[in-house]
């Protein structure tokens, strides 16, 4: 695809230049200028939570067989959880209502007791994103170390963080290593098996356990072609989304041994997280694990086509590692002083008539400002080629008009 997508580049930066003077750029308070007669198409770019149910998990939620869950009784959760397990490599699962519930569950099983201790990526979802729930809810003291721009740590520096003084009275005790895999905030980045391997050493070595957010677990082993299994070999416990790439519309799932998932069980209860009649949602994760895994490789796909894309614009604005790609995650970094990532994302949301007059149509793409005055962009499967295809001409069409406004400073 990435061939054809550069010609036309090609063409579109020649029909703007031949444009430009006709028409200023304008987008209204509203984020577009939209006559009646443009046709606008709208590439949700921001997260793949947006993903919606197709036809089939939909049909599959109406005619679920449920049962109460609070008391085990729920077959659609039970089928769920079973195959979780076994996709996992893992004893046991739980079906969940989110991800930060998922990894606060994990944190307060592995941590028994108040004033306890974990080790976790400054840049971790789960230290960054989740309003630090292991403190405020768990009583869980969370000590950080840095993140490389791969998503792994330095072991050593962990290591340096483990508390060696317990029992003494002034001291936490270190209980569990926390990981992200795929990486978040570095782009989607897959741990590799060395990295976790030589993680689980270190943890046997001081017996502690280690916990894997894998929100975007399926992505890694899609990008790796290995099943999860292999990947989980190196953890205790690991929370995957189900509502992220894979599709449904809510709930994670938690997997471990199954004594770490009937004390999880409680855990679950206490943050408000029992659920009854549910397997209609459970219906949906069941299509979401057995249906929609290989196609993530097309999200992977689209993700380096546009990543490509942005260096091969005219004048460079923008600076990416596109071997960095590895999965559904586009960060990219703004070159141009006078533009910054809020600009950037306004203006791919607008829409003008002279651009529809220059793509085709017009075209709402939707990303968000991100770390380190950057942006991210995440493909899911309510995205596809031909939207990609339009994310780019978007892209390129508001890369001319920025080289052309900086030309007149």
């Amino acid at each position: 695809m990435s061939s054809v997508i550069l010609r036309c580049l090609g063409r579109q930066a020649r029909h703007i230049k031949q444009s430009a003077g006709k028409r200023r750029y304008r987008v209204s308070s509203e984020g577009s200028v939209q006559p009646s007669s443009v046709s606008v198409k709208t590439v949700d770019l921001r997260s793949d939570t947006v993903t919606q149910p197709g036809p089939a998990m939909r049909r599959a939620m109406a005619e679920a067989e449920v049962g109460d869950d609070g008391y085990g009784e729920d077959p659609s959760v039970n089928k769920l959880q079973e195959l979780a397990a076994h996709l996992f490599g893992m004893e046991a699962s739980l079906f969940v209502p989110s991800g930060t519930m998922s990894n606060l569950i994990s944190v307060m099983t592995h941590c028994r007791e108040r004033g306890e201790e974990i080790i976790v990526g400054d840049q971790a979802h789960l230290h960054v994103y989740e309003q630090g729930g292991s403190a405020q809810c768990a009583g869980v003291h969370a000590r950080s170390v840095r993140n490389n721009p791969d998503g792994t740590f330095d072991l050593d520096e962990v290591e340096s963080k483990i508390q060696h003084y317990f029992p003494d009275s002034h001291y936490p005790r270190t209980r569990l290593i926390c990981v992200e895999n795929t990486h978040n905030i570095t782009g989607g980045r897959v741990l590799p098996h060395s990295f976790l391997k030589e993680l689980r050493a270190l943890a046997d070595r001081y017996g502690l356990a280690v916990h894997m957010d894998g929100a975007r677990l399926m992505n890694a082993a899609v990008a790796m072609r290995v099943q999860p299994s292999e990947i989980l070999q190196y953890a205790d416990s690991v929370s995957m989304c189900l509502s992220k790439g894979l599709g449904a519309p809510v709930g994670s799932l938690l997997g471990g041994t199954k004594p770490f998932v009937e004390k999880a069980v409680r855990a679950r209860n206490v943050l408000g997280g029992g659920m009854r009649q549910v397997g209609i949602l459970a219906a949906a994760g069941i299509v979401a694990i057995t249906d929609m895994v290989e196609r993530l490789q097309d999200d992977h796909r689209n993700a380096k086509a546009f990543a490509q894309a942005l260096l091969q614009t005219k004048e460079p604005l923008y600076m990416v590692d596109v071997e960095a790609v590895e999965t559904n995650i586009v960060v990219f970094k703004m070159l141009n002083p006078h533009v910054s990532p809020d600009e950037f994302c306004w203006r791919m949301k607008g829409v003008t008539v002279e651009e529809a007059e220059v793509i085709g149509q017009g075209v709402r793409v939707l990303m968000q400002p991100h770390y380190d005055n950057s942006v991210r962009a995440v493909w899911h499967l309510n995205v596809s080629e031909e939207d990609t295809r339009l994310a780019i001409h978007k892209m390129a069409y508001v890369t001319e008009q920025f080289n052309q406004e900086t030309s007149r400073l």
